[in-house]
């Protein structure tokens, strides 16, 4: 009866020690997927309001195509 107590003993150990890193881990990733989708949203809104000042700059006819270009890429730069 003893080696059977022990035998369950290191296996309940085991099992603990193998299970152990999955649970310090699991909130982690979680925290992670959130930056992510926050960072991606603000990515996806600067997108647009870059559209917007591209657009607003081709009706305008004040500046030339790459100037133009220019001012979209530093409103998308200053976002990251």
């Amino acid at each position: 009866m003893n080696r059977k107590w022990k035998l369950r003993l290191q296996v309940g150990i085991l099992t603990l020690a193998l299970a152990m890193p999955g649970i310090v881990i699991s909130p982690i990733a979680g925290y992670a997927q959130t930056q992510s989708k926050e960072r991606r949203d603000t990515r996806q809104e600067t997108r647009q309001g870059a559209r917007a000042e591209k657009a607003e700059c081709k009706k305008s006819d004040e500046k030339s195509r790459s100037e133009c270009r220019q001012e979209k890429r530093h409103t998308k730069q200053g976002a990251r």
